[in-house]
């Protein structure tokens, strides 16, 4: 009554305080205790619980309150105590588990993979508190009490809780580098012929669930993949009958297994044996593991001629079938089947005259002068419409400025002019066609002052296909029949339409490509949908609702025989393991990897999806140059990303190349900002000059040119200036950019020279892996070294995108080139033609050019004839040679020179006749013409 108190009553329990109110209970929670309070008043205590709300309790004697004091305070003492063990048992263990698996590691002598890493991470538990809480509660004096001796651990196990346990983890694994490097040194200098450099036993012995290896050339990749799979087996990481190399070819693989047989008897394990194969051999074997019944490829899927009659069978069948499929296919194989180029940059000549100069030519034998405009009479005379190209206007038009009005098309049935305008969808005609649209307004304004009668086409109709079908109604409507006719007899000078066996050839190489990226029919539908609007849709369309049924009925002819391609050999394989199946391997090695295709990436990642697995990619990113072939480099250079994680190392101590070579090749490749970024080191003498340029005058004399040379080097090894290789001889490659470049391989050398030198002609895709102590480039001319040849757009759709860095892919074939040569590398080229490639080198200081006696040229020629085959007495002189011009506008490829004609001097392009670019003359309406668009008024 005093206290005017509600009658409570108080527990101390052994981890916490209960308050009861009449039938009401109040738990305190520990955590809370600190801010108990006991008040003390005149006549009685009060009980205080701010952390509570502010609950108050009154009318505790003054007498009991102390005891109540001691009790809640041994109680919040036994609290923290119970609550730090708690905390630093989960702790403690998670600790113990970590020195455990790292003691385990150390023992085994195992890498700290990636996968432990995360599994350990994974179980770390959570505290429910920060750790500066924890840290406090350790400072408390009861429990440093409680701990006693064990203080001084737990403040270290709390220190080690807060460490950057990736960081941690990668210096365990370079002190575990360190000690493998010691500890082997005797396996990693016996198990090649030559003791592994450290960079290679470094990359065996980083044995991560996911590696990369960015090998330079010639720097030993095969050795090291050899020595790592015996490693894994010396150390018992995988069993010998888990490992597998894989390699892109036959030849690659069987070296591979000669190296891995001869490292191992080295050894003396003759009996063990470590399987290579091809990324095909691996998956047929895996889908026979997982359907009991291994398929066959049927022998017209194996053999490029029989594919092609395969495809040529599937066709004709669908062509009798449905008349709307041979519809398609023949207007698409007369009118379509060029492709149209996007740009002047990428001009396409259909055919070229007698002097080799590129032209556009109709199948009725125009020469015509955009590719637009070839289609467009292609499609005309496919619909068999009679019309007139470039006829002269019926009323005069020149003046003292413009010469007479020659419209695009007349049809003299209709007596009808039609224009096609170089306009996009928006009226815009290109950048480089100055007052373009003055010329488009006036040749309206002189159709509708004189009376006559014009239809217009534009660019962006042809493109979408729009044009075809706005040009069938104007026709129609004003009585002309259209009479479609793939048979029509195409007059002597007109242009042959695409063959059936190329076409029967477009499709063979997409259906690869096709299915080698993975690629499905609404995949493919997708990509079109998507394409930028200045695309030639219209064809990509066609040629898809061509392709379509094509892909079904080989398949289907697949299936009826229970055979496989090539192509599903791989995807099948992967298929199913991402759906369960064991992986036989847990060891894979994939050579060459910069030219996997992404099913064979994929692959790859199938097979080490399944927790210990390891993968050991090795590659050089610089000689990735397969694409053609289906190759993704971004395979390579996203390693991370594609398989979620991975060590990346380099090989960057080769063993071909003179220092040299190493040092202008890795300029000349890695201006491509694309690309891995190495330091290549030689421990490879030089032996002469690493370089040589030799300039001929024409064409016909580059043959001469490379006898002479040859013969010189001959001449240097019987006087002893030139050293003989091990073998007794020096080793020469000729190394062409075509298989046409053989023929400057003389026949006779091996009767000439065959004593102290061997020859051997490769183009330089087929050379990559080899050696020579000499190499000779005999084609280091414009439009032969880099090529100017373009992949049909249609492979847009399905091969990879490639970077954007001009001329990359044969950027990376000329290192490639470069790379082969043990001593020195030798680069023919013609005057007034010379490869942008040794243009480059030249500019650089790398190489001065010599004619073929060795006399320096001092100043790049700028001398070219009409024709290679020309007489010394041209009715066109030559031009006094000057310095190198600007690149040719029109081509670029050449570059604009000087030349003297009959009115005097004059610029042009360097690659006469193949480019006749001139600059344009400063008159009305007169702008250059790309190919993609309609010249300006004439």
């Amino acid at each position: 009554m005093l206290t005017r108190s509600a009658k409570w009553r108080l527990l101390v329990e052994s981890d916490r305080l209960v308050v009861a109110v009449g039938e009401r209970q109040y738990h305190i929670a520990p955590e809370t205790l600190a801010s108990f309070e006991i008040k003390r008043r005149l006549l009685w205590s009060e009980l205080v619980w701010p952390a509570n709300a502010g609950v108050r309790f009154g009318g505790l004697s003054n007498l009991r309150a102390p005891a109540l004091h001691r009790a809640v305070d041994d109680l919040l003492k036994r609290f923290r105590c119970q609550r730090f063990d708690s905390y630093y048992a989960k702790l403690s263990q998670w600790l113990a588990d970590v020195d455990h698996a790292l003691a385990t590691a150390d023992q085994k002598h195992r890498w700290f993979t990636h996968e432990n890493q995360q599994a350990l991470l994974g179980s770390k538990p959570t505290l429910e508190l920060s750790v500066v809480a924890l840290r406090e509660l350790l400072e408390t004096p009861e429990v440093r009490a409680h701990l006693k001796n064990g203080y001084a651990q737990a403040e270290l196990d709390i220190e080690r809780w807060t460490s950057d346990w990736a960081g941690a983890w990668e210096q365990r694994n370079k002190l575990h580098t360190e000690r493998e490097l010691r500890d082997c040194r005797e396996l990693f200098d016996k198990v090649e012929s030559k003791p592994l450099t450290d960079e290679q036993a470094e990359a065996v012995v980083c044995f991560d669930n996911r590696v990369q290896v960015v090998a330079s050339a010639g720097s030993g990749k095969t050795s090291t993949m050899v020595a790592k799979a015996i490693y894994a087996m010396q150390r018992g990481i995988v069993s010998p009958k888990s490992i597998v190399m894989l390699a892109y070819n036959k030849d690659a693989a069987a070296e591979l297994q000669a190296r891995a047989n001869a490292s191992l008897e080295r050894l003396g394990k003759p009996s063990v044996e470590i399987a290579a194969m091809t990324f095909h051999s691996l998956g047929l074997k895996i889908i026979g593991s997982a359907t009991g019944s291994t398929p066959h490829v049927p022998a017209w899927a194996r053999k490029e001629r029989l594919a092609l009659a395969k495809l040529a069978e599937i066709v004709d069948d669908l062509k009798d079938k449905s008349p709307a499929f041979r519809t398609r296919w023949d207007i698409f194989r007369l009118v379509f089947g060029r492709h149209l180029p996007l740009s002047r940059n990428d001009t396409l000549f259909d055919t070229t005259n007698s002097e080799g100069e590129g032209k556009l030519v109709t199948l009725k034998g125009e020469e015509v002068a955009s590719q637009e405009e070839c289609i467009i009479a292609n499609w005309l005379f496919y619909n068999g419409v009679e019309y007139q190209y470039e006829r002269e206007y019926e009323h005069p038009t020149a003046t003292a400025e413009h010469r007479q009005y020659f419209p695009d098309f007349f049809y003299p049935g209709l007596n009808l002019y039609h224009e096609h305008f170089a306009l996009d969808a928006e009226g815009h005609p290109p950048e480089q066609f100055k007052k373009y649209l003055d010329g488009v307004a006036w040749k309206r304004q002189i159709h509708k002052q004189k009376g006559t009668h014009l239809i217009e086409t534009l660019s962006h109709q042809v493109r979408s296909g729009e044009a075809f079908t706005h040009l069938a109604k104007e026709l129609t409507d004003r009585g002309i029949k259209l009479d479609p006719n793939p048979d029509r007899p195409i007059p002597f000078n007109g242009l042959e339409p695409i063959k059936q066996a190329d076409l029967l050839g477009l499709i063979r190489t997409f259906i690869n490509h096709f299915k080698s990226n993975c690629y499905t029919e609404q995949e493919l539908k997708a990509r079109l949908a998507e394409m930028d609007s200045g695309a030639f849709k219209y064809r990509f369309n066609m040629f898809v609702d061509l392709l379509i049924p094509v892909v079904k009925e080989w398949n289907k002819a697949l299936a009826a025989e229970n055979g496989i391609d090539f192509e599903d050999m791989i995807n099948k394989a992967a298929e199913y393991l991402e759906a369960g199946h064991r992986s036989p391997y847990d060891l894979v090695m994939a050579d060459e990897y910069q030219d996997a295709s992404r099913a064979r990436a994929r692959l790859c990642k199938a097979l080490v999806r399944q927790p210990n697995r390891f993968l050991f990619a090795v590659g050089d990113d610089w000689q990735s140059i397969n694409r053609f072939a289906g190759a993704d480099v971004s395979v390579m250079t996203g390693f991370k990303p594609w398989y979620g994680h991975g060590q990346v190392l380099r090989l960057e101590t080769t063993f071909r190349c003179p220092q040299a070579i190493c040092d202008v090749s890795s300029r000349f490749v890695s201006k491509n900002p694309a690309q891995f970024k190495k330091n290549v080191n030689s421990v490879t003498a030089p032996i002469g000059p690493a370089f040589q340029a030799i300039q001929v005058e024409h064409r016909n004399k580059v043959a001469q040119a490379v006898d002479k040379y040859v013969e010189r080097l001959y001449q240097q090894i019987c006087e002893g200036k030139v050293p003989l290789r091990r073998g007794g001889k020096v080793n020469v490659f000729v190394l062409g950019r075509y298989k046409l470049d053989a023929k400057f391989l003389s026949h006779d050398w091996q009767q000439r020279f065959g004593d102290r030198m061997a020859f051997r002609f490769k183009t330089v895709h087929t050379s990559k892996g080899d050696e020579a102590d000499y190499v000779i480039l005999p084609g280091m001319v414009m439009r032969g070294f880099p090529s100017v040849k373009v992949d049909d757009p249609l492979f847009s759709m399905v091969m990879p995108q490639g970077d954007t860095f001009p001329s990359s892919e044969e950027r990376r074939l000329f290192y490639v080139a470069l790379t082969r040569a043990r001593r020195s590398v030798a680069m023919f080229t013609v005057a007034g033609r010379r490869s942008s490639f040794l243009q480059e080198l030249i500019d650089e200081g790398v190489v001065a050019p010599c004619d073929d006696n060795g006399r320096a040229i001092t100043q790049p020629a700028a001398v070219e004839r009409k024709s290679d085959s020309a007489a010394a007495g041209s009715a066109a002189a030559q031009a006094p040679a000057k310095a190198r011009g600007p690149v040719c506008p029109g081509c670029k490829v050449g570059e604009l020179i000087w030349r003297r004609g009959p009115y005097g001097e004059f610029q042009s392009c360097s690659t006469y006749p193949r480019c006749k670019y001139k600059p344009p003359k400063k008159t009305p309406f007169k702008a250059s013409v790309p190919s993609s668009g309609r010249k300006p008024m004439k």
